[in-house]
């Protein structure tokens, strides 16, 4: 039975009275009003009113220091997608303004979009949060605000809902933050994702955690009164901060690093907040006179700012006992920006003077957009997504001593486009430290990067496509390709779509290739055959992105010849019962030579197509499908009663080879038990786009894990694809099909 209606919002207004900001209450209190109105009669699935919801996003709104409109388009950010019925954008302008309605539009899920599947839908969304906050960045913030309470109130939802959201949110809105500099969000997100994608490997650092902790308060405690009296002598006025390495950070390490819990030396922190730039390199001074410092740990982040607006000075030194401990120093302004980012920016720096500013902060946005305007690939999206806002970076400077921050791992021609288009497509080679390399060349921090440039350069190679690591670098040459080498690209395209059309395996004229072709570029949205050929030259596209579209088109054009049917080998004493000629389903199994039998398939083997199977009559429920090797089927093929009851069937052939059909499949991994493990099962599985229906693990006695899977599947070459991608993770020993 649901709760009584969360209606209370005392505490979001304590927040907004305790903040010392000038909001218009009347203004708030009314969107409460409204929202609360429309989501009547809504519950969420942990049993509380739904307006629950919209007032806790508002409360963490509030935190982040936002305005009035902000707190309302909090409060009102699902109305328009939940409740369509009842109103709409024009009356939510109509009502708080156009602000307000343009946050809440840009929060709006895109659930009409005539898209092929609900991947595209999710991306379609994206792409729609980032334009509207490239127009006004208050969307973002409210909407990780919104992805925070959603994921704290998790444990309400599915297994399944949950993995798929913690995936979602590992992968897409922690890094996110991370890029505006919200580490506070950043932190609790991530940390609450892998408690739901390894709950194992979460509860045994936090407990090494705690109990790290516990065993040296004492040193912590030390350091603290050692570096306040430091700081006092030297009359510098300061605010101390301890802080312990959060789990997902230390999970991380241990996991890209292989490294032991022990092994992490910036598990503890000491934050120093000073008044001035002058006082944190005095405190950084005194810091090196107390303690030994780790050679290679210090870091400058205040002469050299990360792009997500991050400052401070980062030293790590040997305390007591030889106990590593790292040092952060930085300004009371730092620090707030440090902890909300571009929101604490934003706070402060808001009107209309400081738009050329906030735009300059938030130029990786639109160049994001831009790049992908070339491209209709959602999993591209995706990648470039994760490749140029996610990653780690590299600064490296020009000759004139200008800093050019880069992707980790981007190379010198992402370098060149960096600078300018001009300079990428005019490049014919790069010198690093005055030293000619190779064009695939990774510079490394602090390296000194040159161009070499020539006016008679043809342009770029497409080879590059495949050697540049940028989104940005792609998408400009791409765009030269697609303005200069048109004529070139339609040949090349033409040809891989030809090529293609031969690997179905029935002959085509020249006319039913031109028919099936315009109708894929039709069904793909392209205005011409050329302009899909077009994409496919330039890299836009790939064949195999649009090889199902053409398959189907192929199939209605050209009809499969004619040919005999020839029945699987089964065992040999299987007796084979009257056709059942009167069921209707279809589920691409022939059984006994008749099409369109009403069929089940078998829990205890989960046949997949490409499976040798054989049906059993059932009484009442149609026909059951099992692999021919099915224990059960050699046990019950014993029982003389049930010997007309079998009957031969087969995968119609074909049928399955191009569907889109999925399939359950059981998979039981024997394995190491690390801390790690199910977290990589998890990320491989959802990087090859594998649905996860249920996963549940026992450890054995000599302490390795046996790890049970439901996944969907499509036929038989899909599901070794699958167990081949897992047995190449390090922990896995074998894999075996089905549940023992």
């Amino acid at each position: 039975m649901p709760s009584a209606a969360y209606s209370d919002i005392t505490r979001l207004f304590d927040i907004l009275a305790s903040s010392g900001n000038n909001y218009n209450i009347a203004k708030i209190t009314t969107a409460y009003e409204y929202a609360a109105m429309l989501h009547e009669g809504q519950w969420r699935k942990s049993g509380d009113a739904y307006i629950s919801h919209p007032i806790a996003v508002a409360e963490i709104v509030a935190g982040l220091g936002l305005d009035s409109d902000s707190i309302c388009a909090a409060l009102l950010h699902d109305t328009v997608e939940d409740c369509a019925e009842k109103t709409s954008l024009k009356e939510i302008e109509k009502r708080f303004g156009k602000d307000v309605a343009l946050i809440v539009d840009g929060l709006t899920k895109i659930v009409l979009l005539e898209v092929e599947n609900k991947e595209e839908a999710h991306i379609e969304t994206l792409r729609k949060m980032l334009l509207a906050m490239s127009k006004d960045v208050r969307v973002i913030f409210i909407k990780l605000c919104d992805r925070l309470h959603n994921m704290r109130t998790l444990d309400a939802r599915s297994d399944a809902k949950q993995r798929s959201t913690a995936l979602e949110t590992m992968h897409i809105y922690a890094p996110l933050a991370h890029r505006l500099g919200m580490q506070r969000i950043k932190q609790e997100l991530e940390n609450l994702s892998l408690m739901y994608l390894d709950p194992y490997g979460y509860t045994e650092v936090k407990q090494d955690i705690e109990k790290k902790y516990g065993t040296h308060t004492d040193f912590v405690e030390h350091i603290r009164r050692q570096v306040g009296e430091k700081l006092r002598e030297n009359n510098i006025p300061f605010t101390l901060e301890g802080r312990i390495k959060s789990v997902y950070s230390i999970y991380k390490k241990m996991y890209t690093q292989n490294k032991s819990f022990d092994e992490i030396y910036d598990f503890y922190a000491l934050r120093i907040i000073v008044n001035t730039e002058l006082e944190c390199y005095t405190a950084l001074g005194l810091i090196h006179e107390m303690y030994n410092s780790m050679p290679g740990r210090f870091k400058d982040y205040i002469s050299t700012p990360k792009p997500n607006l991050y400052r401070s000075l980062h030293t790590t030194v040997i305390g007591r006992f030889g106990v590593p401990f790292e040092v952060q120093i930085r300004t009371h302004e730092m620090h707030e920006i440090a902890e909300f980012g571009i929101a604490a920016h934003w706070k402060y720096k808001s009107g209309a003077e400081s738009r050329a500013e906030m735009d300059k902060k938030l130029a990786w946005v639109s160049r994001l957009l831009e790049s992908e305007e070339d491209t209709r690939d959602p999993d591209e999206f995706i990648d470039v997504f994760k490749t140029d806002v996610f990653q780690d970076e590299t600064f490296v400077f020009t000759p004139k001593g200008d800093v050019i921050t880069l992707t980790k791992g981007a190379t010198v021609i992402d370098f060149a486009y960096a600078i300018h288009s001009a300079v990428g497509n005019k490049m014919t080679g790069a010198k690093i430290n005055g030293m000619i390399v190779p064009i695939d060349r990774v510079p490394q921090n602090g390296e000194i990067v040159e161009i070499i440039t020539s006016g008679a350069s043809k342009g770029p190679s497409r080879d590059w496509l495949n050697i540049v690591k940028t989104g940005q670098a792609r998408s400009k040459i791409r765009q030269w390709f697609k303005k200069e080498k048109r004529t070139d690209n339609i040949a090349v395209g033409k040809a891989a779509v030809e090529m293609e059309l031969k690997k179905f395996g029935r002959p085509t004229n020249e006319a039913q290739r031109t028919e099936i072709i315009a109708a894929t570029a039709q069904r793909a949205g392209y205005a011409s055959s050329e302009d899909l050929f077009n994409t496919i030259g330039y890299g836009g596209t790939t064949v195999s992105k649009i090889v199902t579209r053409l398959r189907e088109e192929f199939d209605k054009v050209v009809r499969p010849e004619p040919q005999e049917e020839k029945a699987p080998l089964v065992a040999e004493d299987i007796r084979v019962a009257e056709k059942p000629r009167h069921m209707k389903h279809n589920s691409g199994i022939v059984v006994d030579g008749a099409h369109g039998c009403q069929v089940k398939f078998a829990k205890c083997c989960n046949p997949l197509p490409g499976d040798h199977v054989i049906g059993f009559i059932t009484k009442g429920f149609g026909i059951s499908i099992h692999k021919v090797d099915c224990p059960n089927v050699e046990t019950g093929m014993k029982k003389p009663e049930d010997a007309d009851r079998w009957v031969e069937a087969h995968w119609e052939r074909g049928e399955h080879e191009f569907s889109s059909d999925v399939y359950e499949a059981l998979v039981q991994i024997h394995a190491y038990s690390s801390l790690t493990i199910l977290a990589e099962i998890t990320m491989a599985l959802a990087d090859m786009k594998v649905l996860l229906l249920q996963v549940n693990t026992q450890k054995k006695n000599d302490g390795r894990l046996i790890v049970n899977l439901k996944i969907s599947c499509k036929n038989v070459d899909h599901y070794h694809s699958i167990v081949s991608r897992l047995k190449s993770l390090k922990d896995v020993i074998d894999i075996e099909r089905g549940f023992s």
